[in-house]
């Protein structure tokens, strides 16, 4: 595909526009793909190519055409280290985060090179092939996360990307937005009993019941990644945001 890329950078944010002012409306973490569509002086307007997801990115961003990834990241963050294959591996201070695609280009002791003389943890990662329904502990990684438009990361995650995660993780389609993934399947509006992996909508909402009684989210208010009840925060978003549930689907 022409013009088509891989993200080198730990996390790229995307612009709403071409300004270094703009908000950051997603996302692209190391090893997504991306076509660039046009650029400026500045800046790239670039496609996600996992979801489509159209913004734009700054020209400095680290790119590369050829990545064959093998591996992809499964804890909420792996450290990454410095150092060549002989030497001792320094701390970077940096993070790849969780669903990062990396290639396995050699491996030493319990560290393996996924970039020159980059460096992270054997066990924590796994083949890029593996899936893992338990979408409650790929939640519970972000809980108490800080909440960011826009983020999709243990720095910062919104609701629409907390859901999208546990998709992309098993290599299965979600859109970026609310308003797109609400479109995806058929639910009603109410229900009397919730079950653990309803997916609950709201005009520029959503959250997962982990079980019967409670939800998870990535919550603008409470500034963070949080359980909560399902039908009391039901009754505060209608409430605080005067929004009611628009449909709910299984995950």
């Amino acid at each position: 595909m022409p013009n088509k890329y891989f993200s080198k950078s730990l996390t790229i944010n995307v612009l709403e526009k071409p300004n270094k002012n703009s908000n950051i409306s997603s996302q692209i973490i190391y090893g997504e793909g991306f076509k660039i569509l046009s650029k400026n002086k500045n800046f790239y307007r670039v496609k996600n190519l996992y979801d489509n997801y159209i913004g734009f990115i700054s020209k400095v961003v680290k790119r590369d055409k050829k990545f064959n990834p093998t591996h992809k990241i499964k804890t909420l963050k792996s450290k990454v280290y410095l150092g060549s294959e002989n030497r001792k591996k320094k701390l970077t201070g940096k993070y790849l985060p969780f669903g990062s695609k990396v290639e396995l280009l050699k491996k030493n002791k319990n560290l393996i090179m996924f970039d020159k003389n980059k460096w992270i943890k054997f066990n924590d990662i796994c083949p890029v092939s593996t899936k893992d329904i338990n979408f409650t502990k790929i939640f519970k990684l972000f809980l108490n996360c800080p909440y960011k438009w826009g983020g999709k990361t243990f720095e910062g995650i919104d609701c629409s990307a907390l859901v999208q995660i546990f998709y992309r993780f098993n290599n299965k389609f979600f859109p970026r937005d609310t308003i797109d993934q609400v479109r995806q399947k058929k639910g009603p509006k109410i229900k009397k009993k919730f079950k653990k992996g309803d997916i609950i909508f709201w005009k520029g909402h959503v959250a997962v019941c982990i079980d019967s009684s409670k939800l998870i989210h990535a919550y603008g208010p409470k500034k963070k990644v949080v359980i909560m009840p399902i039908q009391k925060t039901i009754a505060r978003i209608e409430k605080t945001a005067k929004l009611r549930v628009k449909k709910i689907f299984k995950i």
